[in-house]
């Protein structure tokens, strides 16, 4: 008995880490074959010897909360759902019933509540009794009815999810994807508790109705499906399901297996609940789950193969995770050789060794895991030095998960802020070189300088491969690569990222050596500092960057890559040399204030952010306007004028 006990306090500290990394930390140290496994084998012991300890998963709803969001108490608590792999049982489960079958959506549930037809409130599902308060965010989401045609009281529940398509143009946009969010659950889990809902908007997080707890005086003829249409009628977007009885619920449940490739919104399973609602809710709840419902999870399908190799992947964090590769097996229709192994105390527990042979599956029909080592031969060695620069890592524990990091501050790997504003939009605009994606190209050390980007047609095999990539976007990007081969001396030398010189310093230091290189990258102390607008720390800045013989040899390898053309700009166009103008407020004869500010700019003059005693003009069509920047120039006594202004002056100075 004591054994047991013990055991089972392992498997309760192991599943309750699990869960507060996933809900409170949104990330992942285990699989989910490896937390249903654990937790199976904790419920068996837990039977076996009839002791339930107070801190169990079986009995504990979720998590405690952390976070600065507000919290509030569910007027009815959010309990999980019993589950099982097997179709017979949801075949017994439902028995003569009529029963309402659906996708069971993988991101975070959130209870909505409507007043007089508009959202008054949506609060997360928390830890079941307690949730956060996200309403500002809620009103957001894609496709939420913030108004609807019911008047009364209606609290409904449902899932915000983000869509696999959505989560893989993320991924490639935004710095914190790939670092911070491994898939669409966590990234919607991180975007839905945002304190600000901007961030909320650009992440695209959908809700999808699956039930309704509360909507007074209307009659839904003690029907789930009925429920569910009138939610549709009410302008919310519903679950997906399927009206099943005994004689149709496994061909329903083929029929929704089927779909799981061309789903794009992530799903870890089905649900299944009783059609009639008060035989449902007369059968009331277990301690932990309600019993008018229960969870179907997809039966893995397990395949055997050998490990051949433990791949080393560095990212921009120091953090070096383990990738298993071993040979190719077809999974739910796909050909899988790699897997992350997470981290080492996961590859320890699983006693990965070369050649051993190892059970892999894809969890929930997505992401390739390995589930079990047969032979467990324990024979791989963690790197003493980082695959990427050589230099010496270290092994960190932080609650008993151990990972491994490089302490190289002058790591590859941790540069990837200059590989990112080398290829941005102002500098080299390359598309489709993500700061996630250029992390993923040096950890796999297909990039180990600036140049390399010129040649990522060589590794099409590799890069096709990778998450979020195919023959069209490769395409796209080597198409994109070669575009940028032709730059300016401008963009060229601002994509070099030297300390203080921005797009309009460039394009000044250029004009003044007449777009000539040579000049250019020779240009001494003495010669910048003449520059108007170039001061002491710019030029110094600029000087040290071309002294240093590594920085030299980054921008040699560069120039053997591109073409820098000739600007077209003449001298008799220069009308704005020695003026520094500020733009505020809104424009209305040009697209946007980046079009405005390249005009300025183009014909010699400078834009800055802040009016100070060295601006010239102060952009502003409201010029009676009491804004910070218009009182500062009135202050100061510089001009104040409207883009109509402006453009006489463009005219005149054409036309001169």
């Amino acid at each position: 008995m004591e054994d047991k006990l013990l055991l089972m306090k392992e498997k309760i500290r192991l599943l309750n880490e699990a869960n507060k990394a996933y809900y409170q930390e949104d990330r992942e140290i285990m699989s989910n074959y490896e937390y249903d496994k654990l937790y199976d084998e904790l419920k068996k012991l837990e039977e076996e010897t009839g002791i339930v300890l107070s801190n169990s998963p079986t009995i504990r709803v979720g998590y405690e909360l952390l976070s600065n969001l507000p919290q509030e108490r569910h007027e009815k608590a959010m309990l999980s759902l019993d589950k099982t792999k097997e179709v017979s049982d949801l075949k017994e489960w439902l028995g003569e019933k009529t029963g309402v079958l659906s996708w069971k959506l993988d991101g975070l549930t959130i209870v909505m509540t409507y007043e007089g037809g508009s959202l008054a409130k949506a609060v997360t599902r928390g830890n079941g009794e307690v949730g956060e308060v996200v309403t500002n965010n809620a009103r957001v989401f894609t496709n939420i009815p913030v108004s609807i045609p019911y008047k009364g009281s209606l609290v409904l529940r449902g899932e915000a999810v983000i869509s696999y398509s959505d989560f893989y143009k993320i991924n490639e946009t935004m710095p914190e994807a790939a670092g911070k969010y491994k898939n669409p659950r966590n990234l919607c889990s991180g975007s839905v508790r945002q304190l600000n809902n901007k961030i909320t908007a650009e992440r695209k997080v959908g809700f999808y109705a699956f039930s309704v707890v509360r909507a007074d005086d209307v009659d839904f003829k003690n029907s789930r499906i009925e429920q569910l249409i009138w939610l549709k009628n009410q302008g919310f977007s519903i679950v997906e399901f399927k009206k099943v009885d005994r004689e149709n619920i496994e061909d329903t449940v083929k029929w929704f297996e089927d779909k799981i490739q061309d789903n794009d919104l992530p799903s870890d399973g089905l649900v299944l609940t009783y059609d009639d609602i008060e035989y449902g809710e007369s059968l009331g709840t277990t301690a932990k789950f309600p019993r008018d419902s229960i969870a179907f999870k997809w039966r893995d399908e397990i395949r055997e193969t050998t490990l051949l190799e433990i791949e080393w992947s560095a990212s921009r964090t120091g953090l070096i995770n383990p990738i298993a590769v071993f040979e190719p097996v077809d999974l739910e229709g796909t050909t899988v050789s790699r897997a992350s192994v997470h981290n080492i105390s996961i590859m320890e527990d699983l006693e990965l060794g070369i050649g051993d042979r190892i059970k892999v599956y894809k969890a929930n029909m997505i992401i390739p895991q390995i589930s079990d080592n047969l032979t467990r031969s324990s024979n791989i060695e963690v790197p003493k030095y980082c695959p990427v620069c050589g230099g010496q890592t270290v092994i960190k524990s932080d609650n008993d998960i151990k990972t491994l990091h490089c302490i190289n501050d002058e790591c590859l790997a941790k540069q990837i802020k200059s590989f990112t504003h080398f290829v941005s939009r102002d500098a080299l605009n390359i598309r489709g070189l993500s700061e996630a994606t250029i992390e993923k190209l040096i950890a796999k050390g297909l990039v180990k300088e600036l140049a390399d980007i010129f040649h990522l047609e060589k590794h099409k095999d590799i890069i096709t491969k990778m998450e979020g990539f195919g023959e069209k976007s490769f395409n796209n990007l080597v198409s994109s690569v070669n575009k940028a081969r032709k730059t300016t001396a401008a963009r060229l030398l601002y994509s070099f990222g030297i300390a203080n010189i921005g797009l309009s310093n460039a394009k000044l230091i250029s004009r003044k050596f007449g777009d000539d290189w040579e000049k250019i990258q020779k240009a001494t102390y003495e010669d910048l500092i003449q520059i108007g607008g170039i001061g002491d720390v710019m030029a110094n800045n600029y000087v040290k960057f071309f002294s240093d013989e590594k920085n030299r040899a980054i921008v040699a390898d560069v120039l053997k890559e591109v073409e820098i053309e000739a600007s077209s700009k003449t001298a008799s166009e220069q009308i704005f040399k020695n003026h520094v103008f500020v733009i505020t407020g809104t424009v209305e004869h040009f697209k946007n204030r980046d079009e405005l500010k390249a005009v300025i700019e183009e014909r010699g003059g400078k834009v800055a952010s802040s009016v100070t005693s060295k601006t010239t003009y102060l952009i502003n069509n409201d010029i009676s306007s009491s804004s910070s920047k218009n009182k500062k120039a009135k202050e100061l006594g510089i001009e104040i004028i409207t883009e109509e202004q402006f453009l006489q002056m463009l005219n005149k100075g054409n036309n001169d």
